[in-house]
Formats: structure tokens, sequence, C-alpha cells
């Protein structure tokens, strides 16, 4: 199926949905379900060369991808890791290390949504910041099938019944949403 440009550019941006981020030079970050790296490469140019992004996703191949980008364009502040967010400590990153993580069309694909969420709160410092995107419709044949689509009210939810504080609701182009969630 062929898509003109008008129909993808009401698709989510991740440099704009990253704009809503209290992020500095110097911040630590995380990608959780990074695929192909789309939020990593301009979380990597704010955090600059004295920060760190962490790319965490379970499909070993994608991870390789970033891998070979990475080397390719002499980019040293990312890092990739071969995770499960979905369970305690799966991420391999630090308690609590985190200024903050982007979750982006992730929340429709994974089993433990409880478990998903817990996750995301570990790694947080006290204060941090969650940017939660994720598909508000099966559009197209593109996005998941529709009884997998979380809808916002209950993405919220999961948040904020793990101790998270809304911050925000972000635009996130016509066929996501988007949240900007505190640890409290």
């Amino acid at each position: 199926m062929l898509y003109n440009i008008s129909m993808i550019s009401n698709f989510s941006n991740p440099k704009e949905n990253i704009k809503y981020l209290n992020l500095n030079e110097g911040d630590v970050v995380a990608d959780f379900g990074s695929g192909s790296g789309h939020y990593i490469y301009p979380l990597s140019e704010i955090v600059g060369e004295n920060g760190k992004v962490y790319g965490v996703d379970i499909q070993k191949s994608l991870l390789m991808k970033i891998q070979s980008d990475l080397m390719q364009k002499s980019i040293q502040n990312i890092e990739t890791i071969w995770g499960n967010v979905e369970k305690p400590g799966g991420s391999k990153i630090r308690e609590g290390s985190l200024n903050a993580l982007v979750a982006s069309n992730i929340l429709f694909q994974v089993e433990d949504k409880k478990g998903f969420v817990s996750e995301c709160f570990r790694v947080l410092k006290k204060g941090g910041e969650l940017l939660l995107v994720d598909w508000s419709e099966s559009f197209g044949g593109l996005g998941p099938q529709p009884g997998h689509v979380v809808d916002e009210k209950k993405a919220q939810s999961f948040f904020e019944e793990a101790g998270f504080l809304l911050k925000e609701s972000v635009p996130s182009g016509s066929h996501h949403y988007g949240f900007v969630f505190k640890k409290n």
C-alpha cells in the first residue's frame, strides 16, 4: 500500500515529541522499545557528549542495526541494551539512574503492562519524566490490530496507579496520543 506524504506527516514525530521532556545537556535517558532508533538519535543530540542514551529492545536484529549505524556515525553517547522491559530489572539499567525515559509505540505490544510500568518507575530518578506515546487507533493497516490498542484513559490509569503524576498531555500526531508523566 502506498501512502502519500500528507498521511505520513500526520504520524508521530520524535523530534517534536521529545521537546516536551525537560532535557538538558549531560542527562541520562533511555528509550524502551527503541526499535530502529527514531528517538535515540534526537535524544543523543540534546544530552550531548556528556550525556548518555540507552536504547533498550528485545529484538537483537534491531539493536545490531543501530550498533552498526553508531559505528559508522561515530556516535559515542548511545548504548544499546538487549533487555526485556516487562520484567523487574529486565532493562538492565540501574535503579533511579535516568533523568528521562521514552516509551513510544510499545505499550500496545507488551503483555505484562503492569510489569512494564513498574520497570519504567524503577529506572527513573525521583522527579524524572516519562514520555509515553502510543497508537490511538489502528490506521490503514499500520499500527496495532484494533483489539491491541490501549486507549488513553487506560494508559493513563496504568501509570498513575504505579505512582506517576500526569504532567501534561502532548500532541503526538493524528493517530497517536502522548503524555508526559513525572515520577513522584
